[in-house]
C-alpha cells in the first residue's frame, strides 16, 4: 500500500510515516517546513522529501490514501489534486484507528496528565516484555519513535487529544479511536480558539464517552468535579470506574507510595501526579499486570518529557522544566512543588505562550494560579503576540488577571534570564513552565548558573 503524507514535518506524523514504512507500507510525502528532530528521524529512514515544498505531481493514481497533517490548509495544492483524483483523505487519528480496529484499544484522554499517564503505562508494559503497539504525544527515553503499529500486537496505549483531527475534519481527535478502555484524567477549559465556549469544550468529552465501546470500561478521575457530572449524565451502559490520588508520604523530598507491602519511594511528585499514577495503576491492572510487578515498575519512571523535568540540582537548588501552561495545570505545578519542597522558597516562572493564554479573553482563568509560589514571574514575548495576530498584552491587565499584585512581568528575554539570577538563593526550588522555549534562553546554561 502506497501512502502521501501531507504536511509529513509534523510531530506525530513523520513518527507515524516512520511506523507505517516499518510495517512495510511505501511512504512518500511533502512539507513546506521540516525542523529538528523530524528532519533528522526522516532522513534516518529515507523518508525526508528531496526538495521543501509542495508538489501536487506527487500525486497521482498509484496512490492508495494520503494522510492529512494539521499544518497543511483547506487550499494546500497537494489536498486539491487527491481531491480531484477521488484518492481516500484520512487524517493521523483516523488513520491510526484503521490500523487498530482488531486490537484492544486503551485510550487516555483529559486536559492534563494524557502524555504521563500514557508513558507510565508504557514504562510498566516494557519490564514485562509484552508487545503492544502505542501512540504518544512526546518524545520519550528509551524510544525511537512517538507511534508504533504493528500486524501482530494485540492492544495498542493510544494518548488521545481533543484537538482538531485535520484542516478539513474539525473533529477532535480522541472522537476517533473508540476505545475499549478509556482514562479521563480531568477537565479544564482549553484551545479557546477551537473551543470558544466551556460548555462547547465539555461537549468534546461527553461525545468521546458515548463513544466507548459498549462493553468497555472509563476510569475517571473523581476529585474532578466537571468530569463526575459529566460521567454521571452519560448514557453510555459502559462501566465506569472512578479514581482517586494514590496515598503517598514525603521524606526528605522524596515522594513514596503507601502499599499494603509497604512504602515504595518514586521519582515524581505531586497530586496530580499521583492522580496520574493511580490511573496508569488501573490501566496496568485491567490489563493483567499485577500490583507487586507495577509497583516494582513505577519505582523507576522519571516522568514523561518535559513533564517536570529536572534540569539540575545541588544540595539545596534545584531547577525544574514543566510543560504546564493552562491555568489547571500551572496550578497543579506550583502546589507539586511547593508541597514536595515545603523547606524552600519556590520562585516560579511561566510564559505565556500558546493562543489561550496570551489571549486578554482568556487570562482572568489564571486568577490565583501563581499565588502561593514566594516569587511569582509571567514572561511574554511580543513576537509569539504577533505571530498569533493578537494585540499587545498590558502589564496592568495581565496583573489583574492573575489576581496577584506581587507578580513580576517580564517580556524580554534577557531581563528574564537576569531576574531569575537574581532570585538565586540557598534553599530554592526553580520551576520554569512553559510551552515554549522563554524566548530562546538557554535553559540548560542557566539552570547550571543557578545551582553552581
Amino acid at each position: 500500500m502506497r501512502i502521501h503524507f501531507v504536511a509529513i514535518g509534523g510531530s506525530i506524523m513523520h513518527n507515524l510515516a516512520i511506523a507505517l514504512s516499518n510495517k512495510g507500507f511505501q511512504i512518500s510525502g511533502s512539507d513546506d517546513e521540516i525542523f529538528e528532530p523530524a528532519k533528522s528521524n526522516l532522513k534516518k529512514y529515507n523518508l525526508l522529501p528531496e526538495e521543501i515544498g509542495w508538489h501536487p505531481s506527487k500525486i497521482d493514481q498509484s496512490i492508495d490514501a494520503v494522510i492529512l497533517g494539521m499544518h497543511a490548509k483547506q487550499d494546500n495544492p497537494e489536498l486539491i489534486k487527491a481531491q480531484k483524483l477521488g484518492i481516500k483523505i484520512y487524517s493521523y487519528p483516523e488513520f491510526i484507528f484503521e490500523q487498530s480496529k482488531n486490537k484492544k484499544r486503551i485510550v487516555i484522554g483529559g486536559s492534563h496528565g494524557k502524555t504521563t499517564i500514557t508513558s507510565m503505562i508504557m514504562h510498566v508494559l516494557n519490564g514485562q516484555n509484552l508487545n503492544y503497539d502505542y501512540l504518544v504525544g512526546a518524545q520519550l527515553e528509551g524510544y525511537e519513535t512517538m507511534v508504533k503499529v504493528t500486524n501482530d500486537a494485540p492492544i495498542i496505549i493510544m494518548e488521545g487529544d481533543e484537538y482538531l483531527a485535520s484542516p478539513i475534519d474539525k473533529r477532535p481527535k480522541f472522537h476517533f479511536y473508540k476505545p475499549d478502555i478509556a482514562v479521563l484524567s480531568g477537565i479544564a477549559w482549553d484551545h479557546i480558539n477551537v473551543f470558544p465556549t466551556f460548555e462547547n469544550y465539555i461537549e468534546q468529552f461527553q461525545i468521546f464517552i458515548e463513544s466507548i465501546s459498549e462493553n468497555g470500561t472509563i476510569f475517571y478521575n473523581a476529585e474532578d468535579e466537571n468530569l463526575v457530572h459529566i460521567i454521571q449524565q452519560a448514557k453510555n451502559p459502559c462501566k465506569k470506574i472512578p479514581y482517586r490520588e494514590h496515598d503517598s508520604s514525603i521524606d526528605r523530598n522524596i515522594t513514596h507510595l503507601k502499599t499494603q507491602n509497604g512504602s515504595v519511594p518514586i521519582q515524581i511528585f505531586g497530586s496530580h501526579n499521583l492522580q496520574n499514577l493511580q490511573a496508569a495503576r488501573l490501566i496496568c491492572e485491567e490489563i493483567g499486570i499485577d500490583q507487586a510487578s507495577f509497583y516494582q515498575a513505577i519505582q523507576s519512571f522519571k516522568g514523561a518529557s518535559k513533564r517536570m523535568e529536572l534540569l539540575n540540582s545541588n544540595d539545596n537548588i534545584s531547577v525544574y522544566k514543566d510543560f504546564a501552561h493552562a491555568p489547571s495545570k500551572v496550578k497543579a505545578s506550583i502546589a507539586a512543588a511547593k508541597d514536595q519542597f515545603s523547606n524552600r522558597s519556590l520562585i516560579a516562572c511561566l510564559e505565556l505562550h500558546t493562543y489561550s493564554s496570551l489571549n486578554k479573553k482568556f487570562l482572568d482563568e489564571y486568577a490565583n494560579t501563581m499565588n502561593i509560589a514566594d516569587n511569582a514571574i509571567v514572561y511574554f514575548d511580543n513576537h509569539a503576540l504577533s505571530l498569533k495576530q493578537l494585540p499587545d498584552l498590558n502589564i496592568d491587565d495581565i496583573k489583574k488577571a492573575f489576581a496577584n499584585e506581587n507578580l513580576e512581568i517580564i517580556n524580554n528575554a534577557n531581563e528574564l534570564e537576569q531576574t531569575l539570577l537574581n532570585h538565586k538563593k540557598p534553599d530554592s526550588t526553580f520551576l520554569l513552565m512553559s510551552s515554549g522555549n522563554f524566548g530562546g534562553v538557554n535553559l540548560e546554561k542557566l539552570s547550571k548558573e543557578l545551582t553552581v
